[in-house]
């Protein structure tokens, strides 16, 4: 398995497909429980690393990582030292130098998720980089679809919308 998800690009058809039946599995173990938790990733530490404002993807994530039991940072740069200037790279060796397993990282700048996966030694996923792209959003996508209409072989999708600003 791959160590970052910074692409959707970087996902072939077999490993996506894997994502999304590993979400499933995750899914379905949850919903035959009283309380919602997995213990999948019971002693690691998410960090969950937001220099743009966002609601659904942030949560999403804090409640995805609580669910599998890890322990969650929330870090937003509007309460952080990045509002005094400090740099990516400084706020990555401090997330490396806390021993962070898994960063889950959105910024406006295009490609900050891979220059963040040179920095650190933990997982990184892009949530969101820019205009760039969003692969979490895509696989989630995917997901939904496969969810609701049984399969993603041989769909058209229509994206609508400002794709390039929202």
């Amino acid at each position: 398995m791959k160590k970052h998800l910074l692409s959707a690009a970087d996902l072939d058809r077999d490993e996506a497909i894997l994502v999304l039946d590993t979400a499933a599995q995750i899914e379905a173990a949850l919903a035959g429980r009283e309380v919602k938790k997995l213990p999948t990733l019971r002693g690691r530490t998410v960090v969950n690393l937001f220099f743009e404002d966002s609601t659904r993807t942030r949560i999403s994530f804090e409640l995805a990582a609580k669910r599998l039991s890890a322990d969650v940072i929330n870090f937003s740069a509007k309460g952080s030292s990045v509002s005094k200037g400090e740099s990516l790279k400084d706020t990555a060796l401090t997330l490396e130098a806390m021993g962070a397993d898994a960063v889950v990282v959105r910024h406006s700048m295009s490609g900050a998720p891979h220059r963040l996966a040179q920095w650190v030694r933990g997982s990184v996923v892009n949530a969101g980089d820019g205009t760039h792209e969003h692969p979490t959003q895509a696989l989630l996508d995917a997901f939904t679809m496969r969810s609701r209409l049984g399969r993603l072989e041989g769909l058209r999708v229509t994206i609508v919308g400002d794709v390039l600003h929202s």
